[in-house]
């Protein structure tokens, strides 16, 4: 028996390990991205939503809707501060990338989710990479979202281990607790994966020194990222090696094949 391809929508503020993510869920032949929705976190959503567009563009799917995401907590906070020293101050390792030819849809991203979920019941799942706030949005929107979406999969919170923005917290959810908290008592199937889990695995120099030897388009352009983001482990943490982005890969080759 066949297997249906898993249909998922990638709630994302790229930042280097949300464009690894990105381009491993365009490459499975496993999941169809039917769209991008952005938000703040890594970098503000108008970055994230400029970022997030040129990411499609150097893999060649400008036929994917990026759907912008709010600016604001679901309480209508400020903005929050950035993570320019992880990511950079463009988010991409500072590669003072060219403006993108795209442009978002007219929808926001909470009314791209509604539209999806109630085109494809059950169907469709939503990776959150960052805040929850999109997503809340969706469920104080419309009431039928929660049953309507299929799986809500959330790289976030801390479980049994220290977060990382302090010793409670990680980062995604501390951005926006409120969100969270909507999202998570909403009733929709919400799968969780926390530092916990995401400590466990590392990208090393090695595996870095192999992605630059490759001849592939995307290894040899995300070689270029890394930079930054090894340097601000190594000062940080003392390791030359990264946790996330690993794990991002590993999430989305098997939460959504059923391989676990």
């Amino acid at each position: 028996m066949v297997e249906e391809i898993k249909k998922i929508i990638i709630d994302t503020d790229p930042g280097i390990d949300d464009a690894i993510a990105i381009f491993v869920a365009l490459q499975s032949p496993e999941i169809e991205v039917i769209g991008l929705t952005t938000i703040f976190g890594n970098v503000h959503t108008t970055l994230s939503t400029r970022n997030a567009l040129h990411l499609l563009e150097i893999a060649g799917r400008t036929d994917i809707p990026v759907a912008e995401g709010s600016h604001v907590t679901v309480t209508e906070g400020v903005k929050l501060q950035s993570s320019g020293y992880v990511h950079g101050t463009d988010g991409l390792g500072n590669q003072n990338i060219s403006p993108p030819k795209g442009k978002p849809i007219e929808q926001t991203a909470a009314e791209f989710l509604i539209q999806q979920a109630s085109l494809y019941p059950g169907k469709v799942t939503v990776v959150a990479l960052g805040p929850l706030t999109n997503i809340a949005l969706a469920i104080q929107l419309d009431p039928e979202f929660f049953t309507n979406v299929g799986q809500i999969v959330v790289l976030g919170g801390a479980f049994s281990v220290n977060g990382n923005v302090s010793p409670a917290a990680e980062a995604n959810i501390f951005k926006d607790p409120t969100a969270a908290d909507i999202v998570f008592t909403s009733g929709a199937d919400v799968l969780t994966v926390g530092l916990n889990i995401t400590h466990q695995v590392v990208l090393t120099d090695s595996h870095r020194g192999e992605l630059a030897k490759s001849n592939g388009k995307f290894a040899k352009y995300l070689s270029k990222l890394l930079d930054v983001y090894f340097d601000y482990h190594h000062t940080a943490y003392n390791t030359r090696g990264l946790s996330v982005s690993i794990f991002l890969i590993w999430c989305l080759l098997t939460f959504f094949t059923g391989s676990m």
